[in-house]
């Protein structure tokens, strides 16, 4: 009998900024942590964070590893994840033949399919991609680190202001 988790990947990845870790990114770590045996969190780096000018202060990457690392233990899940920084937006997967999965946002399908394109290119193997669907907020809307930035909804999604 396998213990294995319910996918059939060995290695899935799955990156992000992770930024006021709110109810989305848990989502989407712990079906990442479903679809494979070992799970690469590609990190977004300072530098990298910056660049994406996202419009809102973003913790320094110490501070978002090690809350993102407090999750993870949390969920008894530390052990089976290998955290690395992710100066771009495709990391270990154009790179590393034993990924075999990748999990994302509907935000970021598109780099997924340019990962998969160039792992072919590349001849590093398939890749599965899973679509994690946006968490929404009280206000049907999806929850985000801006947003929660912002202050109009609290990191599990409940609204706090109304907008102008």
């Amino acid at each position: 009998m396998s213990t294995s988790p319910i996918g059939c990947q060995r290695t899935a990845a799955l990156g992000g900024t992770f930024e006021k870790l709110h109810k989305g990114h848990r989502r989407i770590i712990l079906r990442a942590l479903q679809v494979a045996d070992s799970l690469i969190i590609g990190l977004s780096s300072d530098r990298f964070s910056a660049s994406m000018k996202k419009g809102h202060p973003i913790k320094p990457y110490n501070v978002r590893l090690a809350d993102l690392k407090a999750f993870l233990r949390a969920v008894r899940a530390l052990g089976r994840v290998d955290i690395v920084p992710l100066d771009d937006p495709y990391g270990p997967t154009i790179s590393d033949s034993s990924i075999g999965a990748v999990v994302v946002s509907p935000e970021t399908l598109k780099t997924a399919i340019e990962i998969r394109r160039i792992r072919l290119e590349k001849r590093l193997g398939p890749l599965q991609i899973y679509v994690v669907d946006f968490v929404l907020a009280d206000d049907g809307k999806p929850i985000s680190s801006s947003r929660v930035s912002l202050g109009t909804i609290a990191a599990e999604g409940r609204s706090l202001k109304t907008p102008p």
